[in-house]
């Protein structure tokens, strides 16, 4: 992972960077505020660390200019003289912690260990939204907050693009907000099982298995040996499954003790129409126009359908009718059904030889066709494997690559790595 370093003393400098010399950090060090930015601009970052002081420009002006650039960069605030004022400032700012010099160089070592967790399983954005207004979500949300006073295995169990994976990251927001999130998708999970330097770094966080009715009979085991590790209880454990998915003994005793039910897209009528209007904002701002509103008709077609693909199927319903609508009202949703032609759009690629621009065509090509069958499937990774002819692992490290997630429904905005 790189992390700049902004320090304009020499010695102080030297010093810290020797510290991270044979460790996961490539270090790029540097004494002038301008030149750190001139890098930034050049290349990403993972972590900043700046001095308050610095001359031409205070640590505070840096942190503001770099978040700007990229603002998942985790950053950390050095001084010998921090006022408590300038510490707000860093943190209204986005800083992730501050350090008083002189400090020990083992805490700043376990401080950039933390941070490496965060970078590699970001916590959830507090501010994304979280729609509860019908009576079984409010159900649901008085669950959470007891479950969130609990440090216990929650097992979320609903329909296919029920939005289980926003559940789990509603309750990772209730109990603990900046710590470290993951969501993996169960079925890439060998017989090997979790990675335990991987569990290492989420500790204090939580670990999100979506889809767990396709995790492989030979990963049950290692699985529930992980969870019992000392690195595995040292993190939250969440899983979701399908309504009528049927655990493996040993993961039932571990994931059974709080099970909680998240209701269908038509048990959540008051919320349809809340969800229908974030969505199409978020797929609006993705293609760069203004967020056109929903007429009455509209409104009705949404609310007289059935809904037998839930969020996942309205999150489609929306991207579709907003590609093909003009103006700014939408009068009329495209056919309610999964199965709407949709051109297959693709960026040309960059000009090169034959071979290679057919192989970068190819690769655009397939993250919509993988996301196209999976939701034919209506989510049934089995059955997009077959249609595919891929084995179900080698279909989820394929999402997994492209970053889609089986549990896309009601899922936010995808964050900019730093």
């Amino acid at each position: 992972m790189d992390l700049l370093l902004v320090e304009d003393k020499d010695s102080f400098r030297r010093l810290l960077t020797q510290a991270l010399e044979g460790s996961v950090w490539t270090v790029r060090a540097v004494a002038d505020p301008q030149e750190a930015l001139r890098v930034l601009e050049s290349h990403p970052f993972q972590v900043l660390v700046t001095d308050l002081r610095l001359p031409g420009m205070s640590g505070l002006e840096l942190i503001r200019r770099a978040k700007r650039l990229y603002p998942g960069l985790r950053v950390v605030l050095m001084s010998a003289f921090g006022e408590p004022k300038d510490i707000v400032e860093a943190m209204r700012l986005g800083a992730d912690d501050f350090l008083p010099k002189p400090f020990d160089l083992d805490a700043f070592m376990a401080l950039l260990d933390r941070l490496r967790a965060l970078v590699g399983a970001p916590p959830p954005d507090p501010a994304e939204p979280w729609i509860a207004h019908s009576p079984a979500m409010k159900v649901l949300e008085a669950a959470l907050r007891q479950a969130a006073g609990a440090a216990v295995p929650v097992l979320f169990r609903g329909e296919r693009g029920a939005g289980k994976e926003r559940c789990a990251r509603r309750l990772h927001g209730l109990r603990h907000p900046t710590a470290p999130y993951l969501s993996l998708t169960a079925a890439t999970l060998g017989p090997e099982g979790p990675d335990q330097q991987m569990l290492r770094l989420l500790q204090g966080g939580s670990l999100f298995l979506a889809g767990l009715e396709h995790l492989a009979p030979a990963a049950a085991a290692p699985l529930a040996q992980a969870m019992d590790s000392p690195a595995g209880q040292g993190l939250d454990w969440m899983a979701g499954v399908d309504s009528e998915g049927v655990l493996a003994p040993e993961l039932a005793q571990r994931l059974g003790s709080l099970e909680l039910r998240v209701p269908a897209l038509r048990e959540r009528r008051e919320d349809l129409l809340a969800l229908a209007r974030l969505l199409l904002e978020r797929a609006a701002r993705r293609e760069g126009r203004l967020t056109p509103w929903l007429e009455r008709s509209a409104e009705r077609q949404l609310l007289e359908h059935p809904w037998p693909g839930n969020v996942r199927e309205l999150e489609m319903l929306v991207g579709r009718t907003l590609l093909f609508s003009e103006g700014h009202a939408i009068r009329t949703f495209l056919d309610l059904g999964l199965s709407e032609a949709v051109p297959l759009c693709l960026p040309w690629p960059e000009p090169a030889g034959l071979e290679a621009m057919l192989k970068a065509v190819a690769r655009s090509a397939e993250a919509p066709l993988l996301r196209r069958v999976l939701s034919e499937a209506t989510g049934d990774l089995p059955q997009a494997a077959e249609i595919l002819g891929l084995t179900v692992r080698t279909l989820a490290l394929r999402l997994r690559d492209h970053g889609i997630s089986l549990e896309d429904g009601d899922s936010p905005l995808p964050r900019k790595a730093p």
